[in-house]
């Protein structure tokens, strides 16, 4: 057996030899029967400034105003602050200065950089006003700002919305004068250090569920806040680990025996020194896939006591006596009331979410117009990255999109900085609307950038791997993204029981299309009619009216059947999600209509029309729904697909100049936006040994 075993082993190696055999004088005689195939050397690459050869139709600085929308001296200003400071890790390659944050750093370390830039920030003047002033004006300054930090680093503008959009924003909007009085301005000037324990480890999403709970002591005029077990534990909350000295905390408010809701309390959990205050517990989040330069922790209260005027009461308060006082009376009301100023914390993720798919789109996009791969025929020029189909359709869309949540995101800003009590439901559903939008898309891009810049992708120093880490985080805090949806669905259904039932006509949220006639989709969609705004918001409002017509009758459905409410919302949580996103989509579409409408005739205009174009028609093409539910059908669909490489063609001798318009300067960007060449040269491996020695010693 053995013997036969051993000639059969040989003779399957005989013949794969011989198949080898035929491979090669295959290969051998198609190469020398070939006149146009030679082994003659190829000349060295050489690196050509996209500049050189792209041309600028249009003006990139009027573009990025439109983009930017305000404050653009006061970027300028804070963005040559940045790259002024050796806090900010300057580093020099291919012959380029670039400034990003050394993710190389122990988490320690790079808890200790954000303090250390923080601390440089202050003494330059740049949150004068954040907290103190008062009006539109300073709110966008601080708003635009805090856009440039994030371009710098995500964990650098975290730890400073916490600080002041979070646990200041709370003592402006849910404090009265006494609080705005003792706390505002020494937050202003970090003389007290702020943070915000909402999240419990059993409880995020469901806020009215933590388990804090605090009770009034009439005997001393004092809170008592209690964490009663493991899951009431204050999680994730930034600033806590290392450096606050303050924090809100928001709990059960017990009095009497009687549960009053949620309510918010300033609590000290450190001294000014940094000892932990008496009764307070307090432990690290640890390491994190990123953001590991804002200090997450852990706070456990035992029996921690607050003077009565500690409790946050704009709406509802305690009197000396122990009496229970608000002018709102319904529970649900008094809750809603008293969340809804925490949307500033949506409207700074959105916006950042954005400006990091800015960031990757002109690093990935840059490098597509320098980098070369495979020839067309033999003998001829690699091709650039970007004149292949495929890259522009990879990358074209996404730039196309970011254009439009520039605009939704702008839309957003002015909705909350001129902000009425009138207006908080709106900017409750939009902000959830276009965090959701903004935050998937931004990580759609940065995958898609990373992949599109190959093995590049991967090093830290080129930007665009690492933010993928960095901004994951974004997709749930401030509220889970699939939630969010169906919290617009749940306030969409809420706006068409009350126009049913008061017969009245749609009115807010951009729903005053469904007093309208429904729109009928053509059965031949041509060009012009896919490029047609009209076409485009016909399409996209045909979707909403439907998916809540849809929603409301399977919610009712389940309410027939014995169901609750709220249960029969749960059972319809797919309607819900495409209701979510289909309000989103038609609320961006209307942003960018409004933006493009607002110009006069020219090449701005012209750009933006293709750019909303391809928006819209991505949409059409990915979003399922528009099949499953048969608002297009299979050739309408195909119509879209070759109309997208179409506009993919168009918008591709445009690509630099629309990148440029975001105005991000060439330090904040990566060595591959630039000559990848020379950054990555034995002469530049050199120089920055040298660097690195001399720093090292310093």
């Amino acid at each position: 057996m053995a013997s036969s075993s051993s000639s059969s082993s040989a003779d399957q190696v005989s013949r794969r030899a011989q198949i080898l055999r035929n491979h090669l004088n295959q290969a051998i005689f198609s190469l020398s029967s070939s006149s146009s195939t030679s082994f003659e050397s190829s000349p060295c690459i050489s690196f050509s400034p996209p500049e050189l050869s792209e041309r600028i139709e249009f003006d990139t600085k009027e573009m990025r105003k439109i983009l930017d929308g305000h404050n653009l001296e006061d970027r300028d200003w804070l963005f040559g602050l940045i790259r002024q400071s050796t806090l900010f890790n300057p580093r020099k390659l291919g012959g380029r200065v670039f400034v990003w944050p050394d993710y190389n750093q122990s988490m320690e370390q790079q808890r200790e950089m954000t303090m250390k830039r923080i601390g440089y920030m202050l003494g330059q003047g740049v949150f004068e006003g954040w907290l103190t002033a008062q009006g539109p004006e300073a709110e966008l300054r601080k708003l635009a700002l805090l856009e440039v930090i994030g371009i710098f680093d995500h964990s650098l503008s975290v730890k400073l919305g916490v600080h002041f959009m979070l646990w200041g924003g709370a003592i402006q909007f849910f404090g009265t004068k006494r609080h705005h009085d003792k706390w505002l301005r020494v937050t202003e000037n970090y003389a007290v250090k702020g943070c915000f324990a909402m999240s419990e480890l059993g409880h995020g999403s469901n806020v009215r569920g933590i388990e804090t709970v605090t009770t009034y002591d009439s005997k001393t005029g004092e809170f008592v806040i209690n964490t009663p077990c493991e899951s009431a534990q204050k999680y994730w909350i930034g600033g806590a680990a290392n450096h606050a000295t303050h924090t809100i905390v928001f709990s059960q408010l017990n009095i009497n025996g009687k549960n009053q809701g949620v309510h918010a309390f300033i609590a000290q959990i450190r001294d000014l020194d940094g000892n932990i205050s008496p009764n307070i517990r307090i432990a690290d989040c640890g390491h994190k896939i990123g953001l590991n330069g804002v200090d997450n922790g852990r706070i456990w209260f035992d029996n921690v006591r607050i003077p009565r005027e500690n409790l946050l009461n704009s709406v509802a308060d305690v009197s000396p006596d122990g009496q229970y006082l608000s002018s709102i009376k319904d529970p649900d009301q008094r809750f809603a009331a008293f969340l809804a100023p925490l949307t500033s914390g949506r409207v700074t993720i959105a916006v950042n979410a954005v400006y990091s798919a800015k960031i990757s789109l002109a690093i990935a996009i840059r490098y597509a117009l320098t980098r070369r791969a495979f020839s067309v025929a033999p003998k001829e020029p690699e091709m650039l990255l970007l004149d292949y189909p495929s890259h522009q359709r990879r990358l074209l869309p996404l730039l196309a999109k970011t254009y439009a949540l520039s605009f939704a995101a702008n839309y957003l800003k002015m909705l909350y900085v001129n902000r009425t009590p009138d207006l908080n439901k709106t900017i409750h559903v939009v902000s959830s609307a276009f965090k959701a939008a903004t935050t998937w898309h931004n990580m759609q891009t940065l995958q898609e950038c990373r992949e599109a810049c190959g093995g590049q992708g991967l090093k830290t120093e080129n930007r665009v791997g690492h933010m993928k880490a960095e901004y994951d985080v974004q997709s749930t805090f401030e509220g889970d993204n699939n939630v969010l949806m169906q919290q617009i669905s749940k306030a969409l259904f809420g706006e068409y029981v009350a126009a049913k039932k008061g017969n009245k006509p749609f009115k807010g949220l951009g729903l005053e299309h469904l007093n309208k006639t429904c729109p009928v989709i053509s059965s031949q969609l041509t060009s012009s009619t896919l490029r047609c705004s009209q076409f485009q918001t016909d399409v996209f409002c045909l979707r909403e009216r439907d998916l809540l017509n849809r929603f409301v009758a399977e919610v009712s459905e389940h309410q027939a059947k014995g169901k609750s409410k709220e249960y029969a919302f749960i059972l319809s949580y797919q309607v819900a999600e495409d209701l979510g996103r289909a309000f989103s989509d038609r609320a961006i579409l209307q942003t960018f209509t409004e933006a493009e409408r607002a110009l006069t005739a020219g090449p701005l205009k012209e750009i933006l029309g293709h750019l909303r174009s391809m928006n819209a028609l991505i949409t059409l093409e990915e979003d399922s729904s528009f099949l499953r539910y048969g608002y297009l059908s299979v050739d309408h669909v195909a119509a879209v697909r070759k109309e997208v490489a179409k506009l993919c063609s168009e918008l591709r001798p445009h690509a630099l100049a629309l990148v440029n318009s975001f105005g991000i300067p060439d330090a904040f960007l990566s060595p591959i936006a630039f000559n990848w060449l020379e950054s990555n040269s034995w002469s530049s491996v050199q120089q920055q040994l040298g660097a690195n020695k001399f720093a090292s010693s310093i």
